[in-house]
């Protein structure tokens, strides 16, 4: 059973006037969230997501569709039934949210304290916590005097606090530098890794999905418009949504203004081969064209890896005799997907 399942969920606000429509910020949703998933949730701003997110924690009830958390729908229970299903649902938020007049030490026990932990406990899991995040030094420390990715170190702590089984992370690396952004998703990776604990990560950015999730939803106008394995989405998106955000971190084959461009600067025949895991390597293209005597160089795109799989495109400028291309090319089509942009009389 998923430890997070929404079916049909809808999410609608009253309009401002009375001329107006309701305002539907989550549409007919449904995805499962599998125990132990790192399970990013993308969109542009305004897509919805994270209404999305305040509807998996109850911190704002669904106007239709059920919502199961551990095998628990959600949208039945009462307010203090919720608020013992928000105990085991952590949340790290942009901008940190520490108590500024609490040192580091007082900020991860507050959870604790209202959950009525003893204070040896409490000192037990805080020293721990603190040591986990790598800030057992800064114990007495207050926020101010931290920075931005000790802030949100400390916030994940926090989270952790009463041992959770899912952790919300609401754009939690938006406000951070690229350095700190990778070590925030190398400590995630972490808590998911070492203590089990199931991450939803909402986020408009795909380099973060990339790094860190297993299994994504593209989210847009308030609806899921394409969910699956990450590697799959990155490597074969099929919503154009999708495939703006593959964009950002992915070169795929040139645009028609890109080709000009390349056509203009490059002889050759242009001509891009499409790389998924498990196909022929790019180095093993370039040992076949190198075989059949012609030149090339790379003018467009990369390859990007996923967990140990690889996928991308890669434009080659081609020249040599045009049999010797066409036979070459043909060749190649066997194993790896070839697309011709532009011949050698183009330019």
């Amino acid at each position: 059973m998923p430890i997070v399942s929404l079916t049909n969920v809808s999410k609608a606000y009253p309009s401002r006037t009375s001329h107006d429509a309701e305002i539907v910020a989550v549409d007919d949703v449904t995805l499962d969230i599998e125990k132990g998933d790192v399970f990013g949730i993308i969109g542009y701003s305004g897509a919805g997501k994270s209404t999305l997110v305040r509807l998996i924690n109850a911190l704002e009830p669904a106007t239709a569709g059920t919502i199961l958390v551990d095998g628990v729908d959600i949208t039945t229970l009462s307010e203090s039934a919720l608020r013992k299903v928000r105990g085991g649902i952590g949340m790290i938020f942009q901008q940190f949210n520490l108590f500024a007049s609490r040192s580091v030490k007082a900020n991860v026990a507050y959870p604790l304290k209202l959950a009525g932990w003893s204070k040896g406990d409490i000192e037990e899991r805080v020293t721990e916590l603190l040591s986990f995040v790598g800030l057992s030094d800064k114990a007495k420390a207050y926020p101010e005097q931290l920075s931005g990715g000790q802030k949100q170190r400390v916030g994940i702590a926090r989270a952790l606090a009463t041992k959770p089984a899912i952790l919300l992370a609401d754009e939690a690396t938006s406000a951070l530098d690229p350095q700190t952004t990778h070590e925030v998703l190398d400590l995630l990776g972490r808590v998911n890794r070492e203590q089990g604990v199931t991450i939803v990560v909402i986020t408009h950015e795909m380099d973060v999905i990339q790094t860190i999730a297993t299994k994504v939803a593209v989210m847009e106008r308030g609806r899921v418009i394409e969910q699956g394995d990450v590697f799959d989405v990155f490597s074969a998106p099929q919503n154009p949504a999708s495939q703006r955000f593959v964009g950002t971190v992915v070169k795929g084959i040139p645009s028609p203004a890109e080709l000009a461009v390349l056509r203009d600067r490059h002889r050759g025949r242009i001509v891009t081969f499409s790389f998924r895991d498990g196909d022929s390597s790019q180095a093993q293209v370039f040992l076949d064209l190198a075989a059949a005597g012609l030149d090339f160089e790379l003018v467009y795109g990369g390859i990007n890896d996923i967990r140990g799989r690889a996928f991308g495109h890669l434009t080659l400028a081609i020249r040599g005799d045009a049999a010797a291309v066409d036979r070459a090319l043909a060749a190649i089509g066997e194993r790896v997907e070839v697309t011709e942009l532009a011949g050698e009389e183009a330019r």
